[in-house]
């Protein structure tokens, strides 16, 4: 259904505010995206980034635009996981089927690169532009140079809201009555760091692995960039024995690598150079709802449900957000209200349950995917569900590799999760594991 064309404000020029406008082009409206920073394009990045892992939902997102193939071109596939785990050789884990792989893809190489898209689309940028207030039945928002200086008024017919967990355009909303919202921090932080390429540009470390250190209470992980180097992100507590607290001097650093890396000792130099360079940044589930103001105002990405980055899904889910937004526009034309409404009745659900996911994914991969009998029951999954795959599709493959609601997934996997339970409690299952006993039993609790 076609569209009535109108004036449309964006907040927030990152990866989801950069597609929003590529999509609301195609779509016939004038579009204006403003942000309260610099041009991406334009200044050093920050050090504070976890490269991006685009799987089947973003690119989805993309390929609806035509945008796929492009996108492709400045990310890596990884087809596996390397656990570097001490004292033992690199082992392998495949993701998923045959050619199932996410990409690796830097976050600002891909930001720099939306916005070009974008504005090759017809959108105008605004950067350095700080919006202060919004008008949420007016539509009509306020920026300037402070909170204190003279204000510019600016009048839209919608306002779409992509400017992250610590939205202004939300804080807005949050005053309104009946609207629920909730932050929750974990008490891990992480920090960014790079490993640089081999003197002959090749990459260090496998080219095609998503590399893990788990370390139980924290870990830490490696994503390879075109450019042979890899983007590393240490994930450790704040506060404790083992913690940035506790880590105030190059020598304690050094010693704190070495202690907990030795894979890695060619690079403490670095590492440790990275360490105090870089910030150290915290992480936060943020939660809320209505997620729209009338017909006027709407929430996208990480403003509506900002997501610990665990299962790779935060700029996947956002994307998502997008696609169902653009699908609800070609079934309800110029129903704004309709389309707002059913937007976030689908979208909600779906948002809390990625949210769940990716908190116990981070319990998952630091302290579980070093374990004998956890490692034991993945083989039993896989044994089963390479057997049966139509009776058992992982977890990690539905969220990853299929376009199924991320609702679907929680509820599937916490139904295979208690049958794993019983299947682990079977006596002698570390040597029985293979057996067509333990299959049928499976296949029974099923």
């Amino acid at each position: 259904m076609t569209q009535t064309s109108k004036n449309i404000a964006i907040i927030g020029s990152g990866l989801v505010g950069s597609l929003l406008a590529i999509y609301l082009k195609k779509k016939g409206h004038k579009v204006t995206v403003f942000d309260r920073r610099p041009d991406i394009r334009t200044v050093e990045f920050s050090g504070r980034s976890i490269n991006l892992a685009m799987s089947n939902r973003g690119w989805r997102s993309l390929r609806k635009v035509g945008l796929e193939e492009r996108i492709k071109e400045i990310a890596i596939p990884l087809d596996k996981r390397a656990m570097h785990v001490n004292e033992k050789p690199v082992y392998f884990q495949k993701y998923g089927k045959e050619g199932e792989a996410i990409w690796s893809i830097s976050r600002g190489v891909l930001n720099r690169k939306m916005i070009d898209l974008a504005e090759k689309a017809g959108a105008e940028f605004k950067f350095n532009e700080k919006v202060w207030d919004i008008d949420l039945p007016e539509a009509k928002l306020y920026t300037g140079a402070s909170e204190k200086s003279e204000w510019k008024a600016y009048q839209y017919d919608l306002i779409f809201g992509c400017d992250g967990a610590f939205s202004r355009v939300r804080h807005k909303m949050q005053r309104r009555s009946r609207f629920d919202y909730s932050q929750q921090f974990i008490n891990v932080g992480y920090k960014e760091l790079t490993i640089p390429p081999n003197a002959d540009g090749t990459h260090k470390l496998d080219k095609h692995s998503f590399h893990i250190w788990p370390r139980g209470k924290f870990m830490l992980i490696a994503m390879p960039n075109l450019g042979g180097s890899f983007t590393c992100t240490l994930f450790l507590p704040f506060e404790g024995p083992v913690s940035f607290e506790n880590i105030a001097t190059e020598k304690e650093a050094k010693t704190f690598f070495k202690a907990y890396f030795p894979n890695v000792q060619k690079e403490i130099e670095n590492l440790t150079s990275d360490f105090f360079k870089n910030p150290t940044s915290a992480m936060v589930t943020m939660k809320c709802y209505p997620w729209t103001y009338w017909n006027k105002v709407a929430l996208v990405g990480d403003s509506a449900h900002a997501i610990v980055p665990f299962y790779g899904q935060g700029m996947n889910a956002g994307f998502e957000d997008i696609f169902v937004l653009n699908e609800l526009m070609e079934t309800y034309g110029d129903n704004w209200d309709t389309i707002f409404d059913e937007y976030q009745k689908q979208r909600k659900p779906n948002a809390d349950a990625i949210a769940e996911l990716s908190y116990r994914n981070f319990v998952e991969m630091s302290s579980k995917t070093a374990d004998q009998m956890f490692l034991l029951q993945k083989k039993i999954e896989k044994r089963f569900s390479t057997k049966h795959p139509d009776k058992w599709i992982p977890v990690y493959s539905r969220v990853t590799f299929s376009d199924k609601p991320y609702s679907e997934a929680l509820a599937i996997g916490d139904r295979q999760e208690k049958i794993m339970q019983e299947i682990m409690k079977l006596p002698n299952i570390e040597n029985v594991w293979d057996s067509q006993e333990v299959e049928d039993k499976i296949v029974s609790l099923l």
